[in-house]
């Protein structure tokens, strides 16, 4: 990873972007796409489109990457000036304590804290109870709610305030790794065609809403539209390597140990077997991950949107997933887009992904 491309990582990983609310990361990525494909574009779903022209009639690839994060929302605003929420996606609620908050106010944004009871006001049965969204709140300082109200509606959204920390043996943590990383690979990818063009057309996609997708998200309509040849996911997975995992359940998938390509009901085997050939050939080291009965990525509604999409899932290996200190490996992001930039110069007239 040259310099711009890291600069380019961390601005990314730093602009808030929950879902349904991602426009200030995919302003970036399309900025940054706008250095080197040949059209940058977005929708009304919220999905942004790079792409490079291939040769006339060859097929069409689509690299997948969803560009929101785990977030919550303001949904009542209280005589005191204190803000109750609930999550945008899926959280363990004792994430939110004691956290602080960044929320996309009105007019820009605004900071907050999360409050609960004090553990010195508690009684003694409610000390040991789990922590729950519906107990906590937000303070913004505000003295009443005409004043919060000022500065914030109901609906406005906003993430964990977490920086970013770069750690020893190439190991990044921060909040937004899932999934920003993916749209950040699958724009280092297309980079690296521009470089040394494919016979296909290929289109990178940072697709919006894959936390809250229950139909789909911006996975399913940008697939429509597009309507690719071939399609290849980038997500993240759980690295096992960390104590107390059972791998007998989880798989042994470790942090650092290159990118993760699985096998299962929604994924084309065709197109994961080119992927592990690629790997191997490149020398590009990988691991194996099941997925018997669906993915929970943007592949699931990838695979059958319009006639259906041969569809393949690459992930990245994520320590503490779904926190405001998730943790990767930049290794493991140059081992993945190159491995995408592998397959879509292997994508040619006449490719067959019939099973």
């Amino acid at each position: 990873m040259d310099n711009a491309s890291h600069q380019f990582f961390r601005s990314l990983l730093g602009a808030p972007g929950p879902s349904g609310f991602e426009a200030a990361p995919a302003r970036l990525w399309r900025d940054e796409a706008a250095r080197f494909a040949d059209a940058v574009s977005a929708d009304v779903s919220g999905n942004s489109f790079a792409t490079l022209s291939g040769q006339a009639g060859a097929p069409s690839v689509m690299f997948a990457g969803h560009i929101d994060e785990i977030g919550l929302m303001v949904v009542h605003i209280d005589d005191d000036g204190f803000l109750w929420f609930d999550t945008i996606g899926g959280w363990d609620d004792q994430v939110f304590v004691g956290q602080r908050v960044i929320l996309l106010g009105r007019t820009g944004p605004v900071m907050g804290v999360i409050g609960k009871k004090a553990i010195h006001l508690m009684e003694k049965e409610d000390r040991d109870k789990p922590s729950k969204v519906k107990d906590l709140w937000i303070d913004i300082g505000a003295r009443n709610q005409a004043e919060a109200a000022e500065r914030i509606r109901v609906g406005d959204a906003g993430v964990l305030d977490s920086g970013i920390l770069e750690f020893p043996n190439g190991r990044v943590v921060s909040r937004s790794i899932d999934n920003r990383i993916g749209a950040f690979v699958v724009l280092e990818a297309l980079r690296l065609l521009a470089r040394d063009r494919p016979t296909a057309t290929v289109t990178a996609v940072a697709t919006a809403q894959e936390e809250i997708a229950y139909t789909g998200g911006g996975a399913r309509t940008s697939a429509t539209g597009l309507a690719p040849t071939v399609a290849i996911v980038v997500d993240v997975t759980h690295a096992t390597d960390t104590p107390g995992v059972e791998k007998k359940r989880h798989g042994s998938i470790a942090l650092g140990g290159g990118p993760v390509l699985s096998r299962g009901s929604s994924l084309n085997p065709k197109v994961m077997d080119l992927l592990a050939e690629v790997a191997e050939t490149e020398k590009i080291p990988y691991a194996w991950h099941a997925a018997p009965k669906y993915t929970a990525t943007d592949a699931d509604a990838i695979f059958t949107s319009f006639k259906g999409v041969a569809t393949g899932l690459v992930s990245v290996p994520n320590r503490y997933m779904h926190s405001p200190n998730e943790m990767v490996v930049l290794d493991d992001l140059d081992r993945a887009a190159a491995l995408l930039a592998g397959f879509a110069r292997r994508v040619s007239t006449g490719v067959d992904f019939i099973p």
